[in-house]
């Protein structure tokens, strides 16, 4: 099912990334020039719950899209940090921790399933929760300014990122002590 309707919408969120990257190299003011990024990230992030959703009201879900779905994150959301660590919104070093964990945890992946243990690292509650925290802090950070004339979206873009790099080991650390058991016994 690789052009389902499920399917052009996580394809579409790969699509949007050198949109949201592009945007910094127009000629327009820092602040419209956020706006469109944030725009465009919540407009796509927000797919990555509609095709989850499409695929399974429309009886649409696919080894492929089950494969394909996740990396459209992983790529949107390391994109996103890259911009952000351009701009000088977030620190090298929790740019690092999640987008060395999204490579870590997925060549891990690849290997369980390799030796018939995929389901050891199957998705678990921190890993949504995780990505939860990137979702909400990237767009706050991408906006760089008060929303509503209140809310301080650098300030809590900040925490948000710095509980998601939290959320990143933690979710890290859980499915490598998932998967060591089983590494062993097929080494043995």
């Amino acid at each position: 099912m690789f052009l389902t309707i499920p399917t052009l919408l996580t394809w579409a969120r790969i699509a949007a990334i050198p949109f949201i990257v592009g945007v910094y190299y127009l000629p327009w003011d820092l602040a419209t020039r956020n706006l469109v990024a944030t725009s465009l990230f919540v407009l796509f992030a927000a797919t990555d719950w509609l095709d989850g959703w499409l695929a399974r009201r429309l009886n649409q879900t696919s080894a492929f899209g089950a494969f394909l779905d996740p990396v459209a994150d992983k790529m949107l959301i390391c994109a996103s940090l890259l911009v952000l660590l351009e701009q000088g919104r977030v620190g090298a070093l929790v740019a690092l921790i999640i987008i060395g964990r999204e490579i870590a945890i997925s060549a891990l992946r690849e290997w369980m399933a390799h030796i018939g243990a995929s389901r050891s690292v199957a998705v678990h509650m921190l890993g949504k929760l995780k990505t939860v925290a990137q979702m909400v802090a990237i767009p706050f950070l991408l906006y760089d300014g008060r929303l509503l004339g209140i809310v301080d979206t650098r300030f809590w873009g900040t925490w948000l990122m710095v509980l998601a790099a939290v959320l990143t080991i933690w979710s890290m650390v859980y499915y490598l002590r998932k998967a060591v058991p089983e590494i062993r016994a097929k080494a043995q």
